[in-house]
């Protein structure tokens, strides 16, 4: 079966009222508490940040654009204390973003909200009709409403004021057309019948970054595991980990700037627990220098740990490149697809798929599954993935339980 073509949209959409709205600064309380009050009469508001973080661990919020359908309102949030906006946006019904990742990550760090329950990430609905899972602000725009915007600006200093008219410009912009993006992409997949798998997927995603903005220090080190380490250099990546983290907060530096992540890598594999060896990585001088005590009595102590302290091994991964079950998978996924009108890149990412063949390999629970495979993909993994894996159910437990580098 071949993939269903999905391309872009073309929609006609009246965007003059859009392109008229004006654009008001809140650069005190009273302009605030004013648009405070007009965002609590609204049942839709559109947002995009600007911040800057090139020199520090914690960005540093510059301006919050925001588009009632009123006006388009930059606030200037150097100045104001901010913590009743935050919470009416959260009391908003919908917000509005466009690939929110890292305005969601500010907001859960200013806002110390619990997960948010009213977002809609135009993206994610964007990726829904075309296939393009990180199609850019500016590209949707253009192919689906045929606007032209200038992204010039985006590496600009938007902590300078004042700011330019070709930055306020770039910053009114970003807002201006993402309520008329948001109605079209909308009613399109409510067409489609495929408007609530884009909610619930908005919905997972603010989860995602909540927890990844709340995560606990000790757990950092499981995105950097590599099946090549053992146990103890497991301990040491643990223990850098946090180590480089804290530091991190407690002198606001970029995490980079103590430990890079090819010196981390390094580190790890050879254990170096004298200065004369750590010198031998790629590490940087000056950090050498400052730390470089600091990072091999971290790998002393680690390797003088006993066994049962040290972390455990990782989960297991499917590591062999044959998969028998590939074209039948492959059919399925495609047969959904065509259903649905979903995008077959959507229904099973790469990350899920390990859950899945670990969860048939050990006759788990669907329950244990990530929570984006037990909403509206829960039909396709009950009734058609995991009843076609059953069959393999041997040879996945054979990989899974080979080590991938013995």
């Amino acid at each position: 079966m071949t993939h269903l073509a999905f391309n872009f949209p073309k929609i006609t959409l009246d965007t003059s009222a859009a392109e008229t709205l004006p654009v008001v600064w809140v650069q005190d309380n009273t302009a605030l508490y004013a648009l405070i009050d007009e965002i609590d009469s609204v049942d839709v508001v559109a947002l995009d940040t600007e911040f800057i973080k090139r020199t520090t661990y914690y960005p540093i919020l510059a301006l919050v654009q925001v588009n009632t359908g009123k006006a388009i309102y930059l606030v200037d949030a150097p100045k104001l204390d901010l913590t009743e906006f935050w919470q009416a946006l959260i009391e908003v019904p919908t917000m509005v973003w466009y690939a929110c990742g890292e305005d969601l990550g500010i907001f859960y760090l200013l806002a110390k909200c619990p997960p948010l329950t009213n977002i809609f990430d135009v993206q994610i609905g964007v990726a829904y009709l075309s296939g393009k899972l990180q199609a850019g602000y500016s590209q949707a725009l253009y192919e689906i409403l045929g606007i032209q915007i200038d992204k010039g600006e985006s590496q600009s200093n938007w902590l300078a004021r004042p700011l330019t008219t070709e930055q306020e410009t770039y910053a009114a912009n970003d807002v201006r057309y993402l309520l008329a993006l948001y109605q079209a992409v909308q009613q399109t997949l409510q067409s489609r019948q495929i408007l609530s798998c884009v909610v619930e997927d908005s919905h997972h995603y603010a989860n995602e970054l909540h927890a990844l903005q709340n995560q606990d220090s000790d757990s950092l080190y499981l995105d950097l595991i590599a099946p090549i380490y053992d146990r103890r250099q497991l301990g040491v990546l643990k223990h850098l980990t946090i180590w480089r983290e804290t530091l991190a907060k407690a002198t606001n530096e970029p995490k980079s700037f103590i430990l890079g992540k090819q010196a981390l890598r390094e580190i790890v594999q050879e254990m170096p627990d004298s200065i004369r060896l750590l010198a031998r990585t790629t590490i940087n001088r000056a950090v050498l220098r400052r730390y470089g005590e600091e990072i091999v009595r971290i790998i002393r102590q680690v390797k003088a740990m006993p066994e049962q302290e040290l972390p455990p091994p990782p989960p297991p991964n499917y590591h062999s490149k044959n998969k028998p079950f590939k074209n039948d998978l492959a059919k399925a996924i495609d047969q959904y697809s065509a259903e649905h009108q979903i995008p077959a890149n959507l229904l099973l990412k790469n990350r899920w798929m390990n859950d899945l063949l670990v969860l048939v390999a050990d006759d788990g629970q669907i329950e244990q599954l990530p929570a984006e495979l037990l909403g509206y993909r829960k039909a396709l993994v009950t009734e058609a993935i995991i009843p076609l894996l059953m069959p393999y159910k041997a040879h996945i437990k054979q990989v899974l339980d080979t080590p991938e580098y013995p």
